[in-house]
């Protein structure tokens, strides 16, 4: 199978072999809103994708609908995921389709709880969070053992039928009898021992933790994707690592809500494309699969990044981060792990900007006076590979890519 390139810049167009680089594939580019990050960056990753797949979140529909016959053209299968508008969507995510086990159940529900990218760095008490990951999951174990062919709005369903009212200085609930029966017919089963965890806290704090996660699953899942859950077929991740795929998710630049269900998307994602490298023959996807995240930090943190982005390389994963600062990375993961994502991306390309803690690292890395940074020319871009001195150079110029002015003339020739 061939290999793709990428293109950062003017005259700036390297392999993605990494046999071939000796480097990971995982790219880093910061640049301030409006410096084209779009047309400079994300675009030409399209043209120049034939050999691999690509999962990439946008939230202009228009490139979906300006780049879907090109794929076709080469052979790609062509999926959309609409989170701003569902019922457009060629596919659906259902979180619960992805669980396999109970460590899948409480990665899930962890995932869920903390999707809200205020708690990631709140200085609240963990107990919160952890008495709601223990109720979410479970619901979700009881929906998986009762259902059988269960979506994560059975899930939902149960969550909405749950009233809690004190009873003896203890509680009471809606569900007792259904857990209860599970406990008695399966005493050490999952979804009974979580819901026990659960029981035994007092009435107040029941009542907050159940407040909480029902104000967290309320403004995830509304009801035109509970809907698209119950009616498409949930996306096969095994099938883009066997098949050259592309996976258009679409998200919305006004609702972003939208984004925690995104994040939460992309922490299942990540962990179904291990799994499959696992079972893989050498520990790799058959097709390499690259993941391009538009606004990577605005969202909620993708739970367990910091972590996987270090093993990337060896199961044939990588990822294009686009951000507007560093500064910005790490008001959503935390300086620690803001700093393992940055030294795991082996290439770093800067656009311009006004934040001073990105000027300020980006003229340490160039060991250049910080003035030259922060008035650095519009257009100008720098391009930092691991290993190699560092490039100044423009951005490229797509408007004078032949591939580009194809694909657009046809996309104009059919809105017309």
């Amino acid at each position: 199978m061939g290999t793709d390139r990428v293109i950062l810049g003017e005259n700036c167009i390297y392999s993605t072999d990494s046999r071939e680089t000796q480097l990971n594939n995982n790219i880093v580019v910061c640049g301030a809103s409006g410096c084209g990050k779009t047309m400079s960056i994300s675009e030409p990753r399209l043209l120049e994708t034939e050999h691999s797949s690509l999962i990439i979140t946008m939230s202009k529909r228009k490139l979906a609908e300006k780049y879907a016959p090109m794929f076709r053209r080469r052979g790609y299968q062509v999926l959309t995921l609409n989170f701003a508008e569902p019922e457009s969507s060629d596919v659906t995510y259902d979180p619960l389709a992805y669980v396999d086990g109970y460590r899948d159940i409480t990665y899930l529900a962890e995932s869920l709880v903390k999707a809200n990218p205020k708690k990631e760095h709140a200085n609240a008490d963990p107990f919160w969070d952890e008495a709601s990951v223990s109720l979410l999951s479970a619901e979700i174990a009881y929906t998986l053992m009762k259902h059988r062919k269960p979506t994560f709005t059975d899930v939902l369903d149960l969550h909405n039928s749950l009233e809690i009212e004190e009873n003896g200085g203890g509680i009471s609930t809606t569900l007792d009898s259904r857990f209860a029966a599970l406990g008695q017919a399966q005493p050490k089963c999952f979804a009974a021992t979580c819901w026990k965890s659960f029981r035994q806290l007092p009435i107040r704090t029941a009542g907050c933790v159940y407040g909480t996660l029902n104000t967290t699953l309320d403004t995830v899942f509304t009801p035109e994707l509970q809907y698209m859950m119950r009616e498409r077929e949930s996306i096969d991740f095994a099938r883009l690592t066997r098949e050259r795929t592309v996976l258009f998710v679409i998200t919305s630049a006004v609702n972003p809500v939208l984004n925690r269900l995104v994040q939460v998307f992309y922490a299942q994602t990540f962990k179904q494309l291990f799994e499959a490298a696992e079972h893989s023959e050498g520990g790799g996807l058959p097709v390499p699969v690259h993941v391009l995240c538009d606004d990577f930090a605005v969202g909620g943190t993708i739970h367990n990044f910091h972590e996987y982005i270090s093993i990337f390389r060896e199961k044939g994963i990588s990822v294009t981060l686009l951000l507007q600062s560093e500064s910005q990375l790490e008001s959503m993961y935390g300086t620690d792990n803001a700093t393992t994502i940055l030294n795991n991306c082996d290439t770093y390309l800067y656009l311009g900007g006004m934040d001073l803690k990105t000027c300020r690292s980006v003229s340490e890395r160039l060991n250049v006076p910080l003035d030259e940074v922060l008035y650095m020319p519009l257009g100008r871009v720098v391009v930092f590979r691991r290993g190699q001195r560092p490039v100044i150079t423009r951005r490229y110029d797509i408007l004078q890519d032949k591939r580009y002015q194809q694909v657009t003339a046809r996309y104009e020739k059919r809105e017309r």
